[in-house]
């Protein structure tokens, strides 16, 4: 039994883990990374995909070489196909090329992409693939990082309970109650508060909307506090693992997809 309680506890680590990282790698907010060959040299460029503040956003390529110039051009997402892209000139502080894409309204996106130009060649970077950054307000600390450390203890507790039941170790039962918890402080109570600094609005999941975010939080909150009723008096070990099986596929869609969005025209906040 004590081995089975440390192999659930090194296993709902490692998932946590490995669900936080895919989380990191595919989520639309991350930013794009992308290697491009300049005079036989390699640099890896980073473009931002979320900026919260009030100020513009500023895109910062690590590129020494002082021969390289470029430009970015944007234009505001979405947008009529017609809509031209405006143009941004890189201007070089040391060994970076920088510019800003103008500051928009929180859930406001642009879309936008790079040229830079070196003894005469051309290199055309996210055209194929645009880049579109999301403009929030910035969220207090002291909201923010209990949200990401409930969330991530959330995570980690349901892999724990879901592998305590499956080796039918009661004490599924008391990590049931603390995954419940941790869910409800972090996702149905700051996870609001998160998005209102952020963007202005408490709540746009089900009923008022379909933010894939909030609709994912209430869908893993929802078949938590099932199991947890079920498990009140008689022990049902397979309800925790369906409800720790939906948290971990509903953890690991990228975070912000299909999230807010302003529309340009009306002024209004939508789902992408």
């Amino acid at each position: 039994m004590k081995k089975n309680i440390k192999l659930s506890f090194i296993m709902a680590f490692l998932i946590t883990i490995t669900a936080v990282i895919h989380q990191r790698k595919t989520g639309p907010t991350y930013p794009k990374k992308i290697d491009v060959e300049i005079e036989n040299k390699i640099y890896n460029l980073k473009f931002i995909r979320s900026f919260g503040g009030d100020g513009d956003a500023e895109i910062n390529l690590e590129i020494p070489n002082k021969n390289v110039i470029g430009n970015i051009f944007y234009k505001k997402y979405p947008s009529n196909k017609d809509e031209n892209f405006k143009k941004v000139v890189f201007l070089r502080e040391k060994k970076f090329l920088k510019a800003k894409l103008p500051h928009q309204k929180p859930a406001g996106k642009l879309i936008y992409f790079v040229v830079l130009n070196s003894e005469n060649k051309e290199f055309t970077l996210l055209k194929e693939e645009p880049t579109i950054i999301r403009f929030k307000s910035e969220v207090p600390n002291l909201i923010l990082i209990p949200h990401i450390l409930f969330m991530f203890l959330a995570m980690f507790l349901s892999n724990l309970s879901g592998m305590l039941a499956f080796f039918k170790n009661d004490d599924f039962k008391k990590y049931s109650i603390l995954t419940v918890v941790f869910l409800f402080l972090g996702g149905m109570i700051l996870g609001p508060l998160v998005q209102k600094y952020a963007f202005d609005e408490f709540w746009t999941g089900i009923p008022f909307g379909w933010d894939l975010t909030d609709n994912k939080t209430l869908l893993s909150f929802t078949f938590w506090l099932i199991a947890l009723i079920f498990n009140f008096k008689r022990k049902k070990r397979f309800i925790v693992i369906i409800a720790s099986v939906v948290l971990l596929l509903v953890y690991s869609i990228p975070h912000s997809l299909y999230g807010s969005e302003l529309n340009h025209k009306t002024g209004k906040i939508i789902q992408g």
